[in-house]
């Protein structure tokens, strides 16, 4: 449906969630899997680079931004009835989106994957939506870091058939074993799934830092205070963090509850700059790009996804008269010729965010908002 900009928006949300999503089309993206800079690519297994802030991230301004919504809402009169109403048809909607990626074009529901990333942010969403309408400030936390303790715990002393207890090998976790016994041949591996069940409350917690972000952004009035505050609170849970990554290691595939924290901590860090740029120094002239891409973010993710699978769908015959994928035979004719492989598969990568930025800003200078 058309929108309008409402008055009075945290622009600085709307820019890190662009930031987010400009990322995200980045990273999965590339020219050519088999060329990619590290730092474009999620960790091997335990660790993190750059690329694994972006999920958490965008899952961490869910939360803000559903506080902020919800607030202008039960303003207007609205009942957490309604809210309720609302919550489970977008997140019905998300995750159907998230289910057609998967089943486009060919439609075979007998090995379809089930997990996915939007389908992550639809559950996520309805039930931290769930979670911050109906317990209290004071429950919601207490909630958040019980689901955290108990998810260590079972991760690491609930013995797996065949493993053990404690393993948190790709195939030999826990929350592996249960992906299995419920989406056994609907997952994007033979044997586990980055966005598997168990991991997913875990990554609720995510959410839940938002919340407590968001209600934390509108008692606050001093900006300066409220700045120093995000610092200082991000960095209590960097640290917190990479403490716990001793036991429970710094994971974005089963999303540890180490990984929660820290990533939480950069989420508020990187939120913190964001508001002190903007809505302190006033600094805007580099926001538009982002503010763009922030404003459509659903709809830049998914028909950037259903595109960059299109055209690897699409068969053409190279000079050769072999068949290549669109996609290759562009990357192969139009960047490699001119860049290194690395370079070629990032310039290739940039280009695809900047066409993206190009049909938003269409959407943008036109006042389209497509909500969901």
């Amino acid at each position: 449906m058309n929108d309008t900009i409402k008055s009075h928006r945290l622009v600085s949300l709307d820019v890190f969630r662009g930031i987010t999503i400009a990322g995200m089309i980045l990273v999965n993206n590339p020219g050519t899997w088999s060329a990619v800079y590290p730092a474009l690519k999620h960790a091997d297994w335990h660790g993190w680079t750059p690329t694994d802030f972006i999920f958490p991230f965008f899952l961490f301004i869910v939360g803000v931004a559903m506080t902020l919504s919800f607030k202008n809402r039960l303003a207007k009169g609205a009942s957490k009835k309604i809210l309720l109403f609302h919550v489970i048809k977008r997140s019905s909607i998300i995750f159907a989106l998230g289910m057609f990626l998967h089943l486009f074009p060919y439609f075979d529901f007998s090995t379809v994957r089930i997990p996915g990333v939007l389908q992550r942010i639809a559950v996520v969403y309805f039930l931290a939506s769930l979670i911050y309408l109906f317990l209290s400030t004071k429950t919601q936390v207490i909630l958040s870091i019980v689901i955290l303790i108990l998810y260590w715990l079972a991760m690491t002393i609930i013995p797996v058939p065949g493993y053990g207890a404690g393993n948190l090998s790709p195939e030999g976790n826990l929350a592996a074993y249960i992906d299995n016994l419920i989406f056994y041949g609907h997952m994007w591996k033979t044997n586990w799934d980055p966005e598997g069940l168990l991991s997913t409350f875990p990554a609720v917690v995510t959410t839940m830092i938002g919340v407590f972000t968001g209600m934390w952004l509108q008692k606050k009035s001093d900006k300066f205070e409220l700045t120093s505050d995000l610092f200082v609170t991000g960095n209590i849970l960097l640290v917190i963090g990479v403490i716990w990554n001793m036991w429970f290691p710094i994971n974005k595939y089963i999303w540890t509850s180490s990984y929660v924290l820290f990533m939480g901590g950069m989420a508020l860090n990187f939120l913190a700059f964001c508001y002190y740029v903007i809505e302190i120094k006033n600094i805007k002239w580099w926001t538009q790009p982002f503010l763009v891409f922030g404003m459509n973010a659903i709809a830049s993710f998914f028909l950037s996804s259903l595109i960059a699978k299109t055209l690897n769908i699409i068969k053409v015959n190279d000079v050769n008269g072999e068949s290549i994928s669109l996609k290759g035979y562009v990357f192969t004719n139009f960047f490699e010729p001119f860049f290194e492989p690395i370079n070629a598969s990032l310039v290739f990568a940039i280009c695809y965010v900047v066409l993206w930025y190009l049909i938003m800003l269409i959407f943008y200078k036109r006042r389209i908002f497509i909500k969901v």
